[in-house]
């Protein structure tokens, strides 16, 4: 992963993923071979480094959201199931994979950023649940470091990757 800092962003560009979960796996085959329901949205949220995301997280109240405000909403920034917000599909034969990429993602600062905490070090890839803490983690990526912001600075996620590789 590649920072680079502009006058008031700091670019996150083709952030690696950490991992898939397994809860994402296992609903990866229902909802191929069962026909079970996809959820409407997912969500792209920002966690800390008090307890990292694993290939075993399951719910999101296992982990620390970033505290709201401050240009931050709890939950994160909704996705629909589309071209534009899964702006790349890639099937690449030669490297035995297919990819998908997340538009970019946009945070600003409206003051310190997280309100209160440690700062962003992690970022998942959510369901929609209603209920907050029973959203179920797919996907993970490590920013590398803790990131804090001030006004009206910016993190802006370019290129966030999920790839299915061939063992």
């Amino acid at each position: 992963m590649a920072w680079r800092r502009g006058a008031t962003t700091y670019y996150a560009g083709g952030v690696e993923m950490a991992g898939w979960t397994n809860r994402l796996k296992n609903n990866m085959l229902a909802w191929a071979f069962r026909g079970s329901t996809l959820p409407t949205n997912y969500y792209v949220a920002l966690f800390t480094s008090t307890t990292p995301p694993t290939v075993d997280t399951i719910l999101k109240s296992s982990l620390t959201e970033v505290a709201a405000g401050n240009g931050y909403t709890v939950g994160g920034i909704a996705l629909n199931r589309n071209t534009t917000d899964f702006d790349v599909l890639t099937e690449d034969v030669t490297n035995d994979r297919a990819l998908v990429q997340i538009r970019d993602i946009v945070w600003t600062a409206t003051g310190a950023f997280p309100s209160s905490g440690n700062g962003a070090r992690f970022v998942c890839l959510t369901d929609d649940n209603a209920t907050q803490s029973n959203r179920e983690v797919y996907t993970y990526w490590d920013l590398s470091s803790d990131r804090s912001l001030i006004a009206p600075q910016r993190l802006k996620l370019q290129d966030l990757e999920l790839r299915i590789n061939e063992a």
